[in-house]
């Protein structure tokens, strides 16, 4: 009932409104109510990102379907983010998430790397580029779709017009790649998706190459 009550908040005033105070009025309570359920709303807003992440579907990872599986899960959860604009900019600033519909849904994505062939050690660290890209993807797109007052709309006007304006002696290729610039986000991002997906698919190749060369182990000292 409180995180569905901050989430109606964020939804219709923004993330910046969701406090304990506020969410007690929505709820037509006071604050010290909600601090017997919630620590703080660090911990409210975590709540409110679990929420939205627990809509995600999980797929049984796929060896054959791996690629597929990470693509469309990755486009789940940047549609989540932004259908909920401030979600993004939560999960940009929870350090550790540690709920379980977050848990579920890292879980699942670690499972679907692994399920590639991808050496252990290189799961880790290609998880984690491809979560931060889906989150900062969402986070842009969020203040965009959210930009629906009259200052943001001329902010987007006047940036539009500056470019319109560059000179094309002086900055040749923005200018001959300008009209691409207004592409739909959802394009962007899906190409960059799968950009990411195929650099993986390489990585994976390589490393199951029987060319592929062994890795020297490390000594932890230079020259041996």
């Amino acid at each position: 009932m409180i995180v569905d009550a901050a989430m109606r908040v964020m939804g219709a005033e923004g993330l910046d409104a969701v406090s304990m105070r506020r969410v007690a009025h929505e709820l037509d309570t006071g604050p010290a109510s909600l601090y017997a359920h919630v620590r703080d709303k660090r911990e409210l807003h975590e709540l409110m990102l679990d929420a939205a992440m627990r809509d995600i579907p999980v797929p049984e990872p796929d060896p054959e379907r791996w690629q597929q599986q990470l693509k469309q899960l990755g486009l789940d959860q940047a549609r989540i983010m932004v259908r909920n604009p401030g979600i993004a900019r939560i999960a940009m600033e929870t350090l550790i998430p540690t709920t379980p519909g977050i848990l579920v849904t890292m879980d699942a994505m670690l499972g679907i790397v692994r399920s590639s062939g991808l050496p252990a050690r290189l799961v880790p660290p290609a998880c984690d580029g491809l979560a931060l890209y889906v989150t900062a993807f969402a986070y842009e797109a969020s203040l965009w779709s959210s930009a629906q007052d009259s200052e943001a709309r001329k902010r987007l006007e006047e940036i539009n017009a500056y470019l319109d304006s560059l000179p094309a002696d002086r900055v040749p290729h923005l200018v001959a790649m300008r009209e691409h610039f207004r592409g739909e986000g959802i394009d962007h991002f899906e190409f960059m998706l799968d950009v990411f997906i195929a650099g993986l698919a390489a990585q994976v190749n390589a490393s199951t190459s029987p060319a592929a060369p062994a890795t020297e182990p490390r000594t932890g000292s230079r020259g041996r």
